[in-house]
């Protein structure tokens, strides 16, 4: 049997909640691979059209809920990963049978 705490299961459903999008879990792809890349980076690498200011609220959505982080480069916010752990739910989901 698994132990986890209610707090922990909370804190799983918060985040699935979070990336239960299939914009989300391409940016979570796009930053897996490329590490950092700016709102424009990531816009050009999306697999769907979104408009900017669409991605902009996925990816303040994603800080606000701790999975990614950013840092101000000039004129430019250059996003990342916090733990590069939530990438493991891709191979998770290939391999679950449901």
């Amino acid at each position: 049997m698994i132990t986890i705490t209610e707090s922990q299961i909370l804190r799983m459903s918060e985040i699935l909640k979070t990336i239960a999008h299939p914009v989300r879990l391409d940016i979570l792809k796009i930053l897996h691979h490329y590490k950092n890349m700016t709102v424009s980076d990531i816009q050009k690498n999306l697999d769907c059209n979104c408009e900017q200011a669409t991605l902009s609220n996925h990816l303040i959505k994603m800080k606000d809920k701790g999975l990614l982080k950013s840092v101000k480069e000039g004129k430019n916010i250059i996003y990342s990963i916090v733990d590069e752990n939530i990438c493991k739910i891709f191979k998770c989901m290939q391999e679950c049978k449901l």
